[in-house]
């Protein structure tokens, strides 16, 4: 009887390892589809550890329970399998709030956004009003495609100002008026009780093009965000490095002019003070008036040399203080985006040769600049990226499928072999 009972009580504790290990895979496949959006059969082998029989199982296990979706793709010109989180799962909401707009996507764990819309708002505009806006701008949302607040898993909020993750907060006086002591995280909880999650703008365009585009595939890159003011995001091994309470590259605050203009942040000729919205029109008020970013960047696609020389000297000077940033962390990439970046080479090629000509030389991998493929929505989508990432996924056990003894992590293929 005691051999017995050692037996059954062996058998179960495998059976109980068994099925602990099932979940840890499974959890594997469903984690690395959550943080990519959506990746190949083969992909998710490399992501994982996992062997491609033992994927192609778990797939199949998490399909029948409609957590994923499989649609045929193409990679480096062979077909393939891409398995996303299926809709049902939940829709996720980015919301971005700007200088002078407002702008709410929701979309799902494949990336794809659903419902978008962006309001303008007044110069320095409160945190309450503007808060409530993004509140009811949510639910419309929301109403509009048919889901409600039980079906989001979470919401991204990126605002342009250095944030605090642990707390949601500002974390530099000065920079946004009126948002300093807020958390601003626990303000939207309360007003639509689901998770949020809160970063700087700059650092979501980084995390947004890392993964969705102009610097998805390297692991080291730098966002830059050239708007009403100047910031960068800074990805370093493929996670976006936010420094000590989200100070991290806040170039916009690098001195450029000792004898400059004081600066929201209370220094004195900090780059936004030189490169900033104000700054850009100032110089061409006296022959064409009143102006605003918009006119600078509208007149200067449509070729006007004053406008032009403008943005130029704006692109060089922010290409200097990139320089200096790119020679302390040695990114494969630099990415521009913003409104500013719409202008084209406009900003791109002085912005591009200063860079160029300041960092130093590798012959191995020569550091590219290039614009941000995601354009004016890199930051929502970003916004999009952290909700969905940090959203708590179910997954179901099943006690009948045999997998691998051991899951080891692993960086996602970048095309299919089989």
């Amino acid at each position: 009887m005691r051999r017995g009972g050692l037996t059954v009580s062996r058998r179960r504790s495998a059976a109980g390892s068994q099925t602990a290990l099932r979940e840890a895979n499974k959890s594997l496949v469903v984690g690395a589809v959550q943080r990519y959006g959506g990746l190949t059969q083969v992909e998710l082998a490399a992501a994982t550890g996992l062997s491609q029989a033992t994927v192609s199982t778990i797939v199949r296990e998490l399909l029948a329970a409609g957590l994923v979706d499989t649609a045929v793709t193409t990679r480096s010109g062979r077909r393939a399998q891409l398995v996303t989180l299926a809709r049902r799962v939940g829709l996720a909401v980015g919301v971005q709030v700007g200088h002078r707009h407002l702008r709410v996507a929701l979309g799902d764990f494949a990336h794809e956004v659903v419902a978008e819309q962006v309001l303008p708002l007044p110069y320095e505009h409160p945190s309450d009003t503007t808060l409530d806006r993004a509140a009811l701008l949510v639910m419309d949302l929301l109403e509009r495609v048919g889901a409600d607040l039980d079906g989001v898993v979470g919401i991204g909020v990126g605002v342009p100002a250095p944030v605090d993750a642990d707390t949601g907060m500002v974390s530099v006086p000065g920079v946004m008026r009126g948002w300093e002591g807020e958390h601003l995280g626990q303000v939207l909880t309360k007003r639509l009780g689901r998770p949020v999650h809160v970063d700087n703008d700059a650092n979501l365009g980084a995390l947004a093009e890392a993964t969705l585009g102009a610097a998805r595939g390297y692991r080291d890159a730098v966002y830059v965000r050239a708007s009403y003011g100047t910031g960068a995001g800074i990805v370093l091994g493929g996670q976006v490095h936010r420094g000590f309470a989200g100070t991290a590259g806040e170039i916009g605050h690098v001195q450029v002019d000792p004898t400059g203009h004081i600066c929201r942040c209370g220094s004195r000729g900090c780059l936004d003070t030189v490169v900033g919205a104000a700054a850009l029109v100032e110089p061409l008020r006296a022959t064409h008036g009143s102006l605003s970013l918009r006119d600078v960047i509208g007149r200067t696609r449509a070729g006007d040399p004053g406008f032009a020389r403008v943005v130029a000297d704006a692109g060089a000077l922010i290409g200097t203080v990139v320089a200096g940033l790119g020679t302390a962390v040695n990114p494969q990439c630099v990415v521009v985006g913003g409104e500013l970046s719409e202008t084209g080479e406009a900003l791109l090629r002085p912005l591009r040769d200063a860079v160029q000509r300041r960092v130093l030389l590798n012959q191995i991998a020569p550091l590219e600049v290039v614009p941000a493929a995601l354009g004016q929505r890199a930051e929502v989508m970003g916004a999009l990226v952290l909700a969905l990432r940090e959203a708590d996924v179910p997954v179901r056990a099943e006690d009948d499928v045999e997998l691998d003894a051991e899951p080891v992590p692993g960086p996602p293929g970048q095309g299919e072999t089989s």
